[in-house]
């Protein structure tokens, strides 16, 4: 996707570079410390730059600029529906700079990802939102993207994931 102007914003979207890493790590661990998750935030900008470029890349990253300015991030992945048979988005996370909220970066950089989804056949998008982050759920309402009420998310972390990992590794 080239760098390209959205409309009525202000805002460039563009993919991000490896060279974007600490501009990324920078975004996720402001963002760990607005949702009060800090201590959870553990990246390093070598995992950004490792795990998000190249053949293999575990994740993709849109960065919305204003002026040339860093304005934001959506950092996604692609996703399956099973019952869709159709691919989609999750978007990990959004982030935008306090200097560029409530100037539409955040929309732009959603209607970026939805349509990076769309050229690829996607037609969803998914994301989670920390329960106490009323801003953010405001915002998303206002977008039309709802909470699904018929699902609540599971995670498997730390000692928990290697001991099912193991488990496999016992089996095998």
């Amino acid at each position: 996707m080239p760098k390209h102007a959205v409309a009525d914003t202000g805002f460039s979207i563009r993919p991000a570079a490896a060279d974007d890493a600490e501009t990324i790590h920078r975004a996720i661990m402001d963002l760990a410390v607005y949702v009060g998750e800090q201590e959870h935030a553990v990246a390093q900008v070598e995992d950004f730059r490792r795990f998000g470029f190249g053949p293999d890349a575990a994740f993709s990253c849109l960065i919305a600029e204003a002026n040339g300015a860093f304005a934001g991030l959506s950092l996604f992945f692609p996703v399956f529906s099973t019952w869709l048979g159709k691919p989609g988005v999750y978007v990990q996370d959004l982030y935008v700079s306090p200097e560029a909220r409530g100037r539409g970066a955040g929309e732009a950089l959603l209607a970026a990802t939805a349509a990076w989804s769309q050229q690829r056949g996607g037609v969803y998008l998914r994301l989670s939102v920390y329960a106490d982050n009323h801003n953010a759920k405001a915002f998303y309402a206002r977008l039309g993207i709802g909470w699904n009420e018929n699902e609540h998310a599971h995670a498997a972390y730390g000692a928990t994931f290697e001991a099912l990992a193991s488990r496999q590794t016992r089996q095998g």
